[in-house]
């Protein structure tokens, strides 16, 4: 790609300078918004407290500056709100509302107040307005598409303000008076082209800016791209433009015309780059997704953005990573172009090589973690220089800045439904570099939209092993927040998919998460049943660790149910697989809930006796939680047994171990029967490319 081309001898494409950054005009709109804070809502007049936050609205067509204008207006007044600024946008690059659970959750989080995974529109909305009771804090909703988006997000605090940015008035909501916004003043307008032209054009033509400022119709967008198309032309007078858009025939509105004009007047490689920038998932670029869109080198990406940046076509992100932003009212205009002037293969072309570039960043991202993998080090070195990371911290922060897009795209290809492989595959990396990264916990979140996109592509392409293990992810992370009997539909669902698909392992897994949840439901006995139905298939297959496992949790079901008898033969059963299979530590927590049940069923000397045999395989296994626990219960137990002088040792010995792990900050194992009942895998997409 060339760095120069010239158009009628004048065109440069060496980076113009780029303009400044602070704020023209707009001083009447800024004095009225400001006036609109404090005027006396309707409720007041009613002899009412104001059950809700202030809403002012910013209304404008795109391109009219109103996004730039609510950043100025917030930035003004944002002392006033001392418990801080939140920001989201509700509307995607392609004109798509965004649904408002997920702007409630971008909300939730970064008010850092939890936002539990696949929680319904109701729950987070809710948890938003908890969030921000008694707090006074200003939300800015970029983008609006009608009333009820905004109505959902508004909080029941009075003493908050929302700043909502839309295209028409928002009918429905009481109490909001739009401030409309047309074109800036004629001052305001030269100035703008003033930035980009520098001062000498003006001066010597003042009425040519004023002409093209009034044929711009005074919108920032549009000044900005006759402003960029100037600064790549230095010997081009701001009369030849005017002149120009004067007598084009085309009747469209300005906007359209310019972006034409400033396309045209690119390189073609160019030219060929900005059309295919339209895309890049949620709008945002940076030099590997245009470098991959675009089919060039990534240094060559990062000029050409650096450039299209200087004419006013994209527009820096404030990031710690190079990113810019299509503005929205160009996307559109954009897209029409790339459909006009590419053909449909090499639109799909484009967003296949950048699935694969984003899957290869993912897997690398991944690997970046694994420093203590000779194997993944090897793979890591195999990947191309460009795609590499050199530390895990540069990873994160690359994974945390691209992440929107990331996930966008996940949402786009599954929409879009013609590169379903490449989808799996990127969704499959997704999510094991966020588990990397942040852990199953924190990204739990987004986990679980991402395994709803892979339930929609395993149904639509009729893939049953991959549903199963979507519907097995979707359910845990259902049962982990509480919501028990959705996750056994889940569950039940995955076990029909498992059979369908005649995968073993998911049938197996989908039976035990079945006997999960009627545990958690309180149905011991059909817990019960259903971990003999995964022990049935975990024998046939002579798998004797995890059968041992499923003994116990067999044996947890009778404890619960009060049936002792029953789940000492269970945790007998365990213990044989556990010594058979040489597992210490298993072993040694196996005894010691042999010796809970034991007590339980009021046998203490036997409980006595299973707990001095647990105490030793504890120290073998040197789990000193464990051993804690188990000085503890040979205590109550000695207690009960009338030998208060040796109970009151163990507990000594018991708070001795406790302090020296608290001060060696030695990992606690935890006992066994209370921690997670599902399967630490719950976040690994199985897709059928079996890609690393």
């Amino acid at each position: 790609m060339t760095d120069q081309a010239v158009d009628q001898g004048e065109a440069r494409l060496s980076e113009p300078p780029a303009p400044e950054s602070h704020f023209l005009g707009r001083t009447r709109e800024l004095k009225e918004l400001r006036a609109d804070i404090e005027r006396t809502g309707l409720d007041t007049l009613a002899g009412r407290k104001a059950p809700r936050a202030r809403v002012l609205l910013i209304a404008g067509r795109p391109g009219s500056g109103r996004t730039a204008l609510a950043e100025e207006f917030v930035r003004q007044i944002a002392q006033r709100y001392p418990d801080g600024v939140f920001r989201t946008r509700l509307g995607d690059p392609d004109g798509t509302p965004v649904p408002v659970e997920r702007a409630a959750r971008e909300l939730l989080g970064a008010l850092g107040a939890p936002a539990p995974a696949g929680a319904a529109e109701d729950e987070l909305t809710e948890a938003l307005r908890a969030a921000l009771a008694g707090r006074r804090a200003l939300l800015l909703l970029d983008d609006a598409d009608g009333a009820e988006q905004v109505d959902a997000l508004i909080p029941d605090a009075p003493g908050c303000l929302v700043v909502a940015v839309s295209r028409g008035p928002l009918t429905g909501i009481s109490d909001v008076r739009p401030c409309t916004l047309g074109g800036l003043d004629t001052k305001s307008a030269v100035e703008l082209l003033t930035r980009y032209t520098g001062s000498v054009r003006v001066t010597v033509d003042p009425r040519s800016a004023e002409s093209l400022a009034e044929i711009c119709e005074g919108q920032p967008a549009a000044l900005t791209l006759a402003g960029g198309w100037l600064a790549a032309r230095p010997q081009t007078a701001l009369s030849d433009l005017a002149k120009r858009l004067h007598s084009d025939p085309d009747d469209a509105p300005t906007l359209p015309r310019l972006l034409r004009l400033v396309h045209d007047g690119l390189p073609a490689a160019t030219a060929r780059t900005l059309r295919l920038l339209s895309q890049a998932p949620a709008g945002t670029v940076d030099a590997h997704s245009a470098s991959a869109l675009a089919g060039c080198s990534v240094k060559t990406a990062q000029t050409v953005l650096r450039q299209l940046a200087a004419l006013g076509l994209l527009r820096p992100v404030a990031d710690p990573l190079p990113e810019y932003d299509i503005p929205g009212c160009l996307h559109p205009l954009l897209r029409a172009l790339a459909e006009a002037g590419e053909r449909p293969a090499e639109l799909q072309l484009a967003r296949a090589r950048l699935l694969e570039r984003d899957v290869r960043l993912l897997q690398s991202c991944r690997a970046a973690t694994e420093t203590d993998s000779p194997q993944a080090q090897e793979k890591l070195q195999a990947i191309p220089a460009p795609l590499r990371f050199a530390t895990p911290a540069a990873a994160a922060a690359w994974l945390t800045a691209r992440r929107p897009a990331l996930l966008a795209a996940a949402r786009l290809a599954v929409a879009d439904g013609e590169l379903d492989t490449l989808a799996r595959r990127l969704m499959s990396q997704l999510v094991r570099a966020m588990v990397a990264h942040f852990g199953t916990r924190a990204a739990a979140p987004d986990l679980y939209g991402i395994h709803g996109l892979v339930l929609d592509v395993a149904e639509r392409r009729g893939l049953p092993r991959e549903k199963a293990a979507a519907l097995l992810n979707l359910g845990d992370v259902d049962a982990q927040t509480g919501r028990t009997r959705a996750a056994l539909a889940r569950y039940r669902a995955a076990l029909d998919a498992g059979r369908e698909a005649n995968d073993p392992y998911a049938t197996g897994r989908a039976m035990e998460s079945v006997g999960g949840a009627h545990q958690e439901l309180g149905d011991h006995d059909r817990a019960a049943d259903w971990f003999g139905r995964a022990l049935s298939q975990r024998l046939a297959r002579g798998e004797r660790a995890e059968a041992a496992r499923l003994y116990g949790r067999i044996a947890t079901a009778h404890t619960y149910a009060g049936r002792y008898g029953e789940a000492q033969r269970n945790w007998r059963a365990a213990l044989a697989g556990y010594r058979k299979e040489g597992d210490i530590a298993a072993h040694a927590r196996a005894l010691s809930e042999l010796a809970r049940v034991q007590e339980y069923a009021g046998r203490p000397e036997e409980c006595l006796r299973t707990c001095q045999e647990a105490v030793e395989w504890a120290r073998r296994a040197q789990d000193t939680r464990l051993l804690a626990a188990l000085q503890l219960r040979l205590a109550d137990t000695l207690d009960r047994l009338g030998d208060p002088t040796a109970a009151r040792l163990h507990r000594a010995a018991a708070e001795r171990m406790l302090e020296e792990e608290a001060a060696t900050g030695t990992a606690a194992h935890g006992e066994p029967g209370e921690s997670d009942p599902h399967p630490s895998d719950a976040c690994e997409i199985r897709s059928a490319s079996n890609e690393d």
